[in-house]
């Protein structure tokens, strides 16, 4: 029985753009590994929102808190990701978005 069950496509414009831009250009590849593990929650869910708190990322992605926290402030500023907080103590909601897409 096959480990995962589930193909995720990813748009080209991920690979071919993003990546340069967030790697290269940036030099951040811990936002570009948390933009990936967010747009495949995001797949998954049929593009809903994904609820997840700076800890859970870090413990899904493998990254620190901090890593994971000046990440999402780049995602955020290249507006790949829009978070809403109810709270200052309330879990965090993350809309992955996909600008490049006419249907997104």
């Amino acid at each position: 029985m096959p480990r995962f069950r589930e193909t995720i496509p990813v748009d080209d414009y991920v690979i071919d753009v993003l990546l340069r831009d967030i790697i290269g250009h940036d030099k951040q590849p811990a936002a570009w590994l948390l933009y990936i593990y967010l747009y495949g929650q995001a797949a998954r869910k049929q593009w809903k929102p994904v609820v997840a708190s700076l800890r859970a990322l870090a413990d899904a992605t493998g990254l620190s808190k901090s890593a994971v926290q000046t990440a999402m402030q780049n995602l955020r500023r290249r507006e790949l990701v829009v978070t809403v907080a109810p709270g200052p103590r309330a879990t965090p909601t993350h809309f992955v978005q996909r600008h490049w897409r006419s249907d997104a």
